[in-house]
């Protein structure tokens, strides 16, 4: 970049150059970043609280949720375009997935939304990781080994429980 006696900032990187998808990057994280505080904490409560436009769109029946949910989305392909890892990503689509199937529960997910604030949630790991990628990406794949080593016990206990009930049934049927 050059400074012309006018003071103007001039870029004069080519086009498709890392300078301009470093530029790209940060524009891209700037308007997520604007969009998960909008969708998160615009509104100030009494008490010092503060809910968000997704807790008040998710108030509409029916598409409220999956309008905040798409916005969420949003944020999370913004993330990937900023540079986020896989394994970050994997994190921010857990946290919009849970706030999508707890919000979808009338009156107590509504309530469940606007505490949650994924997009905040998102913010914070997309930012840690790239500010800090190494120590980020190492702690985010431990995190999913356990997220998935969890969840495979959880399933196969599930399944565990439900031939032990099937059996249960064969036997007091015949």
């Amino acid at each position: 970049m050059n400074v012309p006696a006018t003071g103007n900032v001039v870029n004069t990187n080519k086009p498709g150059s890392v300078g301009d998808q470093l530029t790209e990057q940060a524009a891209v994280r700037a308007r997520i970043n604007r969009l998960s505080r909008l969708m998160d904490t615009a509104i100030p409560l009494p008490g010092g609280y503060r809910i968000g436009w997704d807790g008040i769109i998710g108030l509409i029946p029916g598409i409220g949720d999956v309008a905040g949910m798409l916005i969420s989305l949003y944020i999370v392909a913004g993330a990937k375009r900023s540079g986020a890892s896989g394994a970050t990503l994997i994190r921010m689509l857990l946290n919009v997935g849970i706030e999508a199937l707890i919000g979808a529960v009338p009156v107590i997910g509504d309530l469940f939304d606007m505490a949650f604030k994924a997009n905040i949630r998102n913010m914070k790991l997309l930012n840690q990781q790239l500010d800090q990628p190494t120590a980020i990406s190492r702690r985010s794949k431990r995190q999913l080994w356990l997220i998935g080593l969890l969840s495979a016990a959880f399933f196969l206990l599930a399944a565990y429980v439900v031939v032990r009930v099937i059996v249960a049934l064969f036997q007091w049927i015949f």
